[in-house]
């Protein structure tokens, strides 16, 4: 029971219910590791005293928590356990100075706050004033979600980029009255090669990718000195062949050849002196990004120098702080780091401009970004922020009815206390960042604002357990940094989600995720759900970037994929069986709603058929999956698999497999057949119809 009690203290977690009325038990062992990750010794009942009594001396000594969390919209109420007569003043980020009793009138901000007891004791922690509730849409809107490296247009270099970015925007905001377009991470990759092709396992979840660069967009390019231009040339003609590769000779989308091409160009554009507005904006822009960029373009420096393992460089340089870190005696390094900040300038750039192409466009959103759940542990994030981390820890998921091993992301997490006594500084700056272009942001894995499965290293995934994170906190700056950018935040929530969460966060105006599989009646008799039935707050989509698309679904073809590779629990007959009897279900619903008219059988008229029901539920946001529109049966990311399949790195297709340019998206009769089906969203006030939800079985795919 000490052990119980000291994990408690630091909320981990001892037992876990992965189903309603089922309770698991956490081994000791797991405990033991997790709390050591920590800097918690709870190796023998001794040193399990000990740190008891350590946490009693110090919970004694504290006046405050290291961060307190103050909704605007509630009572000035005093930290608890405070000694009668202690002082309290809150220095706010203006640098203004009041009394708690004057708390009312404080500004939403992270604020410090000190405490002066009568005995002497002082003691300072951070305060956040935030928001009551995230920004809410003004309407009802549908939009495209796309995985941007497959939407490759006629000028890019191999893989989609912010130019076909904000075309996309751009001709579905005024051509379809569409209100948003969703993106997949732009974050940092790893450098090297080969590249991690999953924009979910990141190098820095704060700086986007310039891999993402249209070249011929950058103001410099047209001025490179005529010495270079052969070269420039000879480069963008290898850039075309890469690109006719992928869109004619099918050939997969190569991320590393396609960087090493834009490189080579941009270290060429670099060459050019900035004129003196350019020059100045860029100086905002270093001013502006600070340290942290500043750490973020010296660990690319480095990492070209001596590969992206940090924990192998030189002693002397896996410590962000250390003088020989700061590379400034070293002219070489010193003009790689300027190179690295100039592209994060240029990256930021055109995000802006995409952003502001889609709002042209007449998007009520705009742009939507994703934040990944974590980052790699060898990247940029994880070297500059290593007190952040903790050591010897990968985030996961336990075993559930969609996957009976678990799984284990390789994903080093945040230390909440770490988090805690930073006033949250870490997640606020990556909130910053990523809000800065977009109109929403999506936040992969939601739930873990509230709790994360973390999984010793070299453990399998079953042998974890849940952390918790203070997500009262954690929403208080979501809602604070949404807020200030004026953005709407979508969380996926799909999974093992524990009971109340996604209730806290629907008060917290934290847009939700509904895909259509998924939604059915779960506590009752399993018919699919009614739309009226569908929550309101949420994105409801027919699939994700990690499920068959729809073509795929309402063939079959995904059931054959899986089949092909492996990965089949069961007999392929009854796995058809029972996947031709759910799509039954469908179809057979939708056409007594009489949502398809042309009856069962055709495979364009049945996804419409998906669409229009979406479109009679109550959700505030419906999004398309952009190969839906042409019938790409092929899954962008396939789960379970790592060099079976070509996850990530597959262009849009058509019905056939073949590769389509955006140019010719734009052009096909079945997109803008399917789009036209939800013409009548464009303008819809949000709100305009109620809805409830059952809460779907655990069933994430990741």
């Amino acid at each position: 029971m000490t052990l119980a009690r000291l994990a408690a203290l630091h909320g981990v977690a001892t037992a876990y219910e992965p189903s309603a009325g089922v309770t698991v038990q956490v081994p000791d062992a797991t405990v033991v590791a997790v709390l050591a990750a920590l800097d918690v010794d709870a190796g023998t009942p001794e040193a399990v005293a000990a740190a008891l009594e350590a946490a009693r001396v110090a919970e004694d000594a504290r006046l405050l928590p290291p961060t307190l969390v103050r909704r605007q919209d509630g009572p000035a109420e005093l930290p608890e356990g405070l000694p009668p007569g202690t002082r309290l003043r809150v220095t706010t980020e203006s640098g203004e100075t009041a009394d708690w009793a004057d708390l009312d009138g404080l500004p939403l901000g992270v604020h410090r706050v000190e405490a002066l007891a009568p005995d002497g004791r002082a003691d300072a922690g951070t305060l956040i004033v935030a928001p009551a509730r995230v920004p809410r849409p003004e309407r009802r809107a549908f939009g495209l979600l796309a995985q941007l490296y497959s939407v490759l247009s006629g000028r890019s270099w191999g893989m989609g980029d912010l130019g076909d970015l904000r075309e996309l925007a751009t001709w579905a905001g005024r051509t379809h009255g569409a209100g948003f377009v969703q993106v997949n991470p732009l974050h940092a990759a790893v450098p090297g090669a080969p590249t991690d092709p999953s924009p979910y396992r990141p190098s820095s979840r704060r700086f986007p990718d310039p891999v993402h660069l249209r070249i011929e967009d950058v103001p410099e390019y047209d001025f490179v000195d005529a010495r270079y231009r052969d070269e420039l040339e000879a480069i963008g003609a290898d850039a075309a062949e890469l690109r006719e590769r992928v869109l004619r000779k099918g050939a997969l989308i190569d991320r590393d050849a396609v960087w090493e091409l834009k490189r080579r160009a941009l270290e060429l554009v670099a060459t050019v002196e900035l004129g003196p507005g350019r020059r100045a904006a860029y100086r905002d822009f270093l001013a502006e990004r600070g340290r942290a960029l500043e750490d973020h373009a010296t660990y690319c420096a480095l990492a070209e120098r001596h590969g992206h393992h940090w924990r192998s460089w030189p002693a002397e340089l896996r410590d962000p702080r250390s003088a020989a870190a700061a590379v400034r005696a070293d002219a070489e390094l010193t003009a790689r780091v300027d190179f690295h900040c100039r592209l994060a300038w240029l990256t930021d750039q055109q995000l802006a401009a995409a952003s502001t192409a889609a709002r042209e466009a007449g998007m009520a959103v705009g742009i939507v970004h994703d934040l990944a759940v974590g980052v790699h542990p060898d990247g940029s994030d994880a070297w500059a922020q290593q007190d952040a981390f903790a050591v010897g820890m990968s985030v996961g998921a336990p075993p559930d009815a969609f996957n009976a091993r678990g799984q284990d992301w390789g994903l080093p997490p945040w230390r909440p206390d770490a988090l805690a006594a930073s006033g949250y500084a870490p997640y606020r700056g990556l909130l910053r960042e990523l809000l800065r272009h977009a109109g929403a942001l999506r936040i992969d894995h939601v739930m873990g604002l509230f709790r994360l499965w973390w999984v010793p290293e070299g453990g399998e995934p079953t042998q974890g357990t849940y952390v918790r994170y203070d997500a009262e906190a954690m929403l208080a700056v979501l809602a604070l940094e949404a807020h200030r950018a004026g953005a709407l935040v979508i969380g996926e929530d799909l999974g093992t989600v524990e009971p109340g969460v996604r209730e806290r966060l629907g008060r917290r105006g934290v847009l939700g995720t509904s895909v259509l599989w998924f939604e059915r009646d779960w506590a009752g008799t399993g018919r699919p759900l009614a739309p009226e039935e569908w929550r309101t707050d949420c994105v409801a989509t027919a699939t994700t970037h990690d499920l068959p698309s729809t073509a795929a679904r309402l063939s079959g073809d995904h059931v054959a994929l899986r089949h092909r590779l492996g990965l089949l629990t069961g007999d392929l007959g009854q796995e058809r069986a029972l996947d031709a009897a759910e799509v039954g279900d469908w179809l057979t619903y939708l056409e007594r709603l009489g949502l398809l008219p042309e009856g069962p059988g055709d495979e364009e008229a049945e996804v419409r058929a998906v669409h229009r029901f979406l479109l009679r539920t109550p959700a505030t946001m419906v999004g398309v999956w952009l190969p839906d529109a042409v019938g790409d049966r092929r899954p962008q990311n396939l789960p379970g698999t790592w060099d079976q399949y070509p996850n990530w790195r597959l262009p849009v297709a058509g019905p056939e497999g073949q590769p389509m340019a955006l140019e010719e998206l734009a052009a096909s009769p079945r997109a803008h057949r399917l789009l036209a089906v939800l013409a009548p969203l464009a303008g819809s006030p949000a709100g305009a119809h109620g809805g409830s939800r059952t809460a779907p079985p655990d069933a994430r795919p990741v």
